[in-house]
């Protein structure tokens, strides 16, 4: 299986009470009042730093995301991050994995398959393509496109992408939110027809249909853990089967939090309080900011109000949880090296995940340490789970096939 970095590039430091003091960590916060440009670069670099240490530590991909107008994660433009990791891996076996740029916020959508084409003639054809259909937060309250809009948009842009990519024939598009009288894609892809595109979702019912429909990888971007996942994920493989497609396990990707130490006390020691920032004060959003009337279409409305009662609730007492209890249910799969192998093999085998995507670095995780949780993951975990579908005999039609025959880089020494 592939296992790739996933990071968000949080505020690192935001003040002690801001969960009390604001009302949402996305679209509202006052940059004015919480934020310093010079630890924002430093940030940045970190991040860059971090991401190019776990593709020289022996991961498999570096994936790097979109989002606006917040401290959670602030990589307005991930194409820039990709960019930068594209030329400065060049050599090594890693995907550049973004997750993604966000077609219907992108006007043009060419605009991606542009930016997507020049990164994988970058590195080699190691790309690959996330087409996210976007948070409410920054599609409608952010860049203001009705959320009656977005996926009817999100259907048209994967659309036009596809056919800049494949079309041998300059083409016009007279699309209902784009009329394009010439589209002449240069550069294209080196990966052909294209490159993998992975659909990254939050469980909407219409998102699984069209990963499957068009053979695309889905990927479950979940900050709650794989235990919370498990009815959702259920949910999805019967869609699969329902469409007459393989339970192919590199038909899904997912998103865990891991932190690894020497022992399960030094975890708690060294991470606990990082925890506790990410799920405190990351993810204190706003409840109106988050499913606006409109933003879910019928089938996914129902089904995400079928879910339990209790797995809402686990949604928002957030504030009342500490480390223990985000490491008991499996939000974060944290503990000695031991510990994080048996939970995560777990969690792959029970959601038939082929493609990992694990967040090393967490909330107000230091750099240095971020490099330690790396290092740890990369020598003591990693080289378990690389072989967990081999003996199934599946092939992983989601992954630059440019890298499928190469073997990964040993890890660094710990730094």
């Amino acid at each position: 299986m592939k296992v790739s970095m996933f990071h968000l590039m949080p505020y690192r430091d935001l003040p002690e009470d801001f969960e009390k003091r604001y009302r949402s960590v996305w679209v509202d916060p006052p940059w004015g009042e919480l934020a310093d440009p010079e630890k924002v670069g430093q940030y940045y670099n970190w991040t860059l730093d971090e991401l190019f240490y776990a593709a020289r530590a022996g991961l498999d991909g570096v994936c790097t995301n979109e989002h606006h107008q917040n401290a959670y994660g602030f990589m307005p433009n991930p194409n820039i991050m990709g960019a930068y990791l594209a030329k400065a891996t060049n050599g090594l076996p890693v995907a550049i994995v973004q997750m993604g740029a966000t077609p219907p916020t992108t006007s043009p959508p060419i605009r991606v398959a542009e930016e997507y084409a020049m990164l994988d003639c970058i590195s080699g054809g190691r790309l690959v393509a996330g087409m996210p259909l976007g948070t409410a937060m920054d599609v409608n309250f952010c860049y203001g496109i009705p959320p009656i809009e977005q996926r009817e948009r999100y259907r048209e842009a994967h659309d036009l992408i596809i056919k800049a990519w494949t079309s041998r024939e300059i083409f016009a598009w007279n699309g209902k939110y784009w009329k394009l009288p010439l589209v002449n894609l240069w550069p294209r892809p080196i990966q052909t027809p294209h490159p993998p595109i992975w659909v990254p979702g939050s469980g909407s019912v219409s998102t699984w249909d069209l990963a499957i429909d068009n053979d695309h990888c889905y990927c479950y971007l979940s900050y709650y853990g794989w235990q919370w996942a498990r009815d959702m994920v259920d949910g999805y493989w019967a869609r699969v089967e329902q469409k007459g497609k393989e339970r192919n396990p590199y038909r899904l990707g997912f998103l865990q939090l891991v932190a690894v130490a020497e022992t399960d006390a030094a975890a708690e020691r060294d991470y606990a309080r990082h925890i506790e920032y990410f799920f405190h004060k990351c993810l204190h959003v706003y409840n109106g900011y988050t499913y606006p009337p409109g933003y879910h279409d019928w089938e996914s409305l129902v089904h995400m109000v079928r879910r339990s009662a209790m797995d809402r609730r686990r949604l928002f007492n957030l504030q009342e949880k500490s480390y223990p209890d985000f490491v008991r249910e499996g939000n974060v799969i944290a503990g000695s090296p031991a510990t994080v192998q048996d939970q995560l093999e777990e969690a792959i085998r029970r959601l038939r995940i082929g493609n990992l995507m694990v967040l090393l670095h967490i909330g107000s995780m230091p750099h240095e340490l971020t490099l330690k949780n790396i290092d740890l993951f990369a020598r003591e975990v990693l080289p378990s789970l690389r072989p967990l579908w081999d003996d199934e005999g599946w092939e992983n039609h989601w992954w630059p096939r440019a890298l499928l025959s190469r073997a990964p880089q040993s890890a660094p020494a710990q730094p």
